[in-house]
C-alpha cells in the first residue's frame, strides 16, 4: 500500500484507512487501506468471497466497519454520513430500476432522493441523459429497454446529483460487445469529472480503462499498482492475478 494521491499531487477524494469487518468470527476484510485520486479509475479485483463487496458496501455506508475509517471528499462516512453519501454515486450489480416508470420519471425520482434542488432538476436531468446517451429517450418505459440501455439508466441515476465519486459493480455484465464498448467509452468520459471505482470479474476490462488496479484476496490487499507499471511484455494482468490469488479464477 502507498499514498497514490500524495505521489501524484492530486486531490484525494476517497481515503480508506485500516478497514476491518467480521461476520461473527469470520473475517471478511482486515486492515484495508487505499486512496483514490480525482480523475482516477481504480479497478477492484478479487476472487469470489475475497472481500470486494464488503469493501464497497462500507465505502458507500451500507454497512459499518468493525475498525477503520472512510473519508469521502473529506467527509467521514460514519461521522458525517449525509454529506459523505451526497458525494457518492453507486451502481450495484443488480440494477435499482423501477420498470413501470419511464426514464424521465425514474431519473427525476432519483434526483429528488439525492436532494437535488427543484430549481436544478431540469438541468440535472438533461445533463445526465446527454452524458449517458439517453438524450431523446425520456418517455421510454424502462421495462422496454435493452439491457445495455438499462445499464445507461443505472449509470445516469448514479451521476444525476453530480457526485465526486462513482462506484460501479459489474457495469458491463451481460452486455453484447457493442454495448460493452459504449459503456467503457462512457466510463472514460465520466472519469474526467469523477473518481471511479470499478469492481469487475473481467480482467480485460480493467486493462482497457483503469489507471490502477487493486487486488483483494482473503480479505487483504495483495496488490495496489498502476497498470502502466504493472503490465510488461512478460507480465500480464491475468498472470499477476493468478499468482496473487493462488490460481483462483476471476
Amino acid at each position: 500500500y502507498f499514498q497514490n494521491c500524495a505521489m501524484k499531487k492530486d486531490k484525494t477524494l476517497i481515503s480508506v484507512n485500516g478497514l476491518s469487518r467480521f461476520y461473527g468470527k469470520k473475517r471478511a476484510i482486515e486492515n484495508i487501506s487505499f486512496d483514490v485520486c480525482q480523475g482516477e479509475i481504480l479497478g477492484l479485483l478479487g476472487p469470489n468471497g475475497a472481500g470486494k463487496s464488503t469493501t464497497m458496501q462500507i465505502i458507500c455506508g451500507v454497512i459499518a466497519a468493525n475498525n477503520g475509517s472512510v473519508n469521502i471528499a473529506e467527509y467521514d462516512i460514519h461521522d458525517a454520513p449525509k454529506q459523505a453519501k451526497q458525494n457518492i454515486g453507486f451502481l450495484p450489480e443488480q440494477l435499482p430500476l423501477y420498470h413501470d416508470l419511464n426514464i424521465d420519471e425514474y431519473l427525476l425520482y432519483s434526483a429528488k432522493l439525492r436532494g437535488v434542488k427543484k430549481a436544478n432538476l431540469g438541468n440535472a436531468l438533461s445533463s445526465c441523459k446527454k452524458r449517458c446517451g439517453l438524450k431523446n429517450m425520456g418517455s421510454h418505459l424502462i421495462q422496454n429497454l435493452s439491457k445495455g440501455f438499462k445499464q445507461r439508466v443505472g449509470i445516469a441515476q448514479a451521476i444525476i446529483h453530480a457526485p465526486s465519486i462513482i462506484i460501479l459493480d459489474e457495469p458491463t455484465s451481460g452486455l453484447d460487445p457493442k454495448q460493452i464498448l459504449d459503456i467503457r467509452t462512457l466510463m472514460r468520459e465520466l472519469s474526467k469529472d469523477h473518481s471511479i471505482i470499478l469492481s469487475t470479474h473481467i480482467l480485460s476490462e480493467v486493462e482497457a480503462i483503469c489507471d490502477r488496479v487493486l487486488i483483494i484476496n482473503k480479505g487483504n490487499i495483495v496488490l495496489d499498482q498502476y497498470l502502466n507499471k504493472l503490465l510488461t511484455s512478460n507480465n500480464s494482468l491475468e498472470s499477476v492475478f493468478l499468482d496473487l490469488t493462488g490460481g483462483n479464477s476471476s
